[in-house]
């Protein structure tokens, strides 16, 4: 159940962060709301997390998971250019996500 926390955790700070990108400085009403709202249940969601996994593993999945995802939308949805380099680094961020999970004895399965 902690894991799907730490998922719903993951998509929230996504959307908020795809929104604070919308929301033009905070000067759009709806995506501001939906930044604050966003966050908040973001923020929730990774302190539920926190009591059954460690820290430095909760904050690399979800930070790792997050910074693919908004690579991955700034692309398709706000038409950024992602390079070579770029890809390669969040293909080694989700790599090191990846090894934490499946090889590291301080994550509980």
């Amino acid at each position: 159940m902690h894991w799907l926390i730490l998922a719903v955790a993951i998509v929230a700070e996504v959307i908020a962060t795809s929104a604070l990108k919308a929301s033009n400085e905070f000067t759009r009403l709806w995506p501001s709301v939906v930044v604050v709202l966003g966050y908040g249940v973001a923020f929730y969601c990774l302190s539920i997390t926190l009591r059954t996994l460690p820290v430095g593993v909760v904050y690399a999945v979800w930070s790792g998971a997050g910074i693919a995802l908004i690579g991955l939308i700034g692309w398709l949805v706000f038409g950024q250019a992602l390079d070579g380099p770029a890809i390669a680094g969040m293909v080694l961020i989700v790599a090191g996500v990846a090894v934490i999970n499946i090889f590291s004895k301080s994550v509980a399965h």
